[in-house]
């Protein structure tokens, strides 16, 4: 079939894959914007420089301490979520009372500090992250080539997604996280701390982000606008989604990443803005998103 379109197999399924890769990006991002939106009411538009702190925190423990990669998957997403609890601590929980504008100003400024502090140490050039020798190589499929990173990648992205769905959703302390929101006197009363349990939900939605970036280290060069690059798209993915919405996120990444891979192939020119496309129409059709609440 793809022959007599003129496509070979092997680049469509390659084009999927690296579809699925940028969709596992955009899952694991959109997912921590909707956790930080959606319970904390804050558009946090440093998302994408702390996914890029993400990876640099892995790039400087592998080459300033010798920590690899496995144990960098564990510590650079804690350390960024701490940097997270600590920007919680300080300024974000300043604003949970004032306008959405205030607080997406604040991350931008955030964003701009992070991005220009780390391009005067390391400039803008890229610096390498090698692939751990345990994910080296790949498995011929038939059809494809499967590069082992990258299917660790996409593999690792959605049990992390599912993961955290099932911890928000389907369990008490996803219960106590959303009432706290709503009702944060009542779920007081119950004894639960709920100044120190959205600081905790700020922490784990940036950690997210940290843990996205330690993924893309070993695929995209480690640099200070990695972050910058991909904010829009992922902010584009969480309104298609629904702002908030925990499952929309998960299912719009991963969707949307598959669409742009095909766009790709079958007319590359839009690839690059197809998303934004999408977004346009969905906000035409259903404002709330695909998986929004309507008001």
């Amino acid at each position: 079939m793809f022959e007599l379109l003129g496509i070979p197999p092997q680049a469509l399924f390659g084009q999927l894959l690296l579809g699925l890769i940028n969709g596992s990006f955009y899952a694991i991002l959109s997912l921590g914007l909707a956790i930080i939106f959606g319970l904390l009411n804050i558009i946090n538009f440093a998302h994408g420089a702390q996914y890029m702190l993400g990876a640099f925190v892995a790039w400087m423990l592998l080459n300033y301490l010798g920590i690899n990669y496995w144990w960098a998957l564990l510590l650079a997403p804690l350390i960024v979520g701490i940097t997270g609890v600590i920007i919680e601590r300080l300024l974000v929980q300043r604003l949970y009372h004032l306008d959405h504008l205030y607080g997406l100003l604040l991350t931008f400024g955030l964003a701009l500090i992070i991005q220009g502090v780390l391009r005067n140490q390391y400039g803008i050039s890229g610096l390498p992250y090698t692939i751990p020798s345990q994910l080296s190589g790949g498995q011929n499929l038939g059809f494809m080539f499967l590069p082992n990173y990258r299917g660790w990648v996409v593999l690792a992205s959605l049990v992390v997604c599912i993961a955290t769905w099932f911890v928000i959703e389907k369990t008490r302390l996803g219960a106590y996280l959303r009432a706290a929101t709503e009702n944060p006197t009542l779920v007081s009363a119950f004894g639960i701390n709920v100044p120190r349990m959205i600081t905790l939900t700020y922490g784990f939605g940036v950690a997210l982000a940290g843990f996205a970036g330690v993924l893309a280290a070993p695929i995209y060069s480690v640099n200070p606008n990695m972050g910058a690059d991909l904010i829009i798209v992922v902010f584009a993915v969480v309104v298609i989604g629904g702002m908030g919405s925990i499952l929309g996120s998960i299912i719009t990444g991963f969707s949307l990443g598959l669409i742009e891979g095909l766009t790709k192939v079958f007319y590359p020119e839009a690839s690059s803005v197809v998303i934004f496309v999408i977004m346009a129409i969905v906000l035409l059709i259903k404002p709330a998103g695909l998986f929004g609440r309507t008001a």
